[in-house]
């Protein structure tokens, strides 16, 4: 980790650090820890969104940060063919590879650094496995997958897929050069990066050299969230520890600060993290299990609609998880 990463991070346009004195930096309202757990077919996920309180985390719904993982040969997993309605996922790869098909005609391949960015709105299928390749030899798996909420007016939109690749990712630095930020959508002091979203929203992958410390402005409309992906650091100004793991949640204010720890282990030399904020739509929901919906009726229409098959069906010759 990570799989994108520049040779001189000097080249790259830098975050001017906000003025202390005309920004207020936002407050660290809470840090709690992901618990394990299973998805799929079986593989390892942190439930990285646990118990905390909803409308923090208002547009998103769920994230899992799933390994990181050295599965053995015959070990990798993925997910068998299921639905999705009223919201998008999008499956960050930093390392590993995985393929997903879609009952709409996306689908592609995502490895080490690629983003699939896929708006479910008025329903799908769709599968997400390891190639066969890989649960042969086995190998280092690790990503996350982040469900963004949509607002009622957009529920019912057609589906869409995007790829977003590794060399698509806009690159910035903090301004001392301590930290590389990569953008994968949205905007970060005025660069803004690939992702093209529904809901109004910022993703950034960001890592800080031991010791090292940045404060990013960050817009006064979206909540904002910190994860940490590896390492050893702390957020806001009352530097708060935060690990691997852990979420961080931050009150109102225009600007983040992080800061890594100068030790950290042999095995993660820098501390990792995912920046996420957007702008809450502050509706009803009614979500469960792939369905996220603004009432219980539209929620109990996206089960009828996908036991009826009108959500689509599974294409002739789609992909199949592979189990060796």
């Amino acid at each position: 980790m990570p799989a994108v990463t520049v040779d001189d991070i000097t080249v790259l346009p830098h975050i001017r650090r906000p003025d202390a004195g005309l920004v207020r930096p936002r407050p660290v309202l809470s840090v709690t820890t992901a618990p394990a757990g299973m998805e799929g077919e079986g593989f390892p996920v942190r439930r990285a969104f646990a118990g905390v309180d909803a409308a923090a985390l208002d547009p998103f719904i769920m994230m899992d940060q799933m390994g990181e993982v050295e599965y053995a040969a015959g070990e990798p997993k993925g997910t068998s063919w299921h639905p999705h309605r009223g919201f998008e996922t999008v499956t960050y790869i930093i390392d590993g590879t995985f393929i997903h098909q879609d009952s709409h005609g996306g689908g592609g391949v995502i490895t080490n650094g690629d983003t699939q960015w896929m708006t479910a709105g008025s329903g799908l299928l769709h599968i997400e496995t390891p190639p066969e390749a890989l649960v042969m030899s086995g190998g280092l798996f690790h990503g996350l997958q982040l469900w963004v909420n949509l607002p009622a007016r957009g529920k019912m939109n057609d589906p869409k897929y995007q790829d977003v690749r590794a060399s698509d990712v806009l690159l910035l630095s903090s301004d001392d050069g301590g930290a590389l930020l990569r953008v994968i959508a949205g905007d970060v002091a005025g660069h803004v990066g690939p992702g093209s979203t529904f809901t109004p929203m910022t993703m950034v992958h960001a890592t800080l050299a031991p010791g090292a410390s940045m404060t990013i402005p960050w817009r006064q409309d979206f909540n904002a969230l910190v994860y940490g992906l590896a390492g050893r650091g702390s957020v806001g100004d009352e530097r708060r520890p935060l690990g691997t793991g852990q979420l961080a949640v931050f009150g109102n204010g225009g600007s983040i600060t992080i800061s890594a720890d100068q030790a950290q282990d042999s095995r993660t030399p820098a501390f990792d993290v995912v920046i996420l904020g957007g702008e809450p739509l502050r509706e009803p929901i009614a979500w469960m299990g792939p369905f996220v919906m603004n009432t219980q009726r539209e929620l109990m229409q996206a089960f009828e609609d996908f036991q009826s098959g009108r959500l689509g069906q599974v294409p002739a010759g789609g992909i199949q998880p592979f189990r060796g």
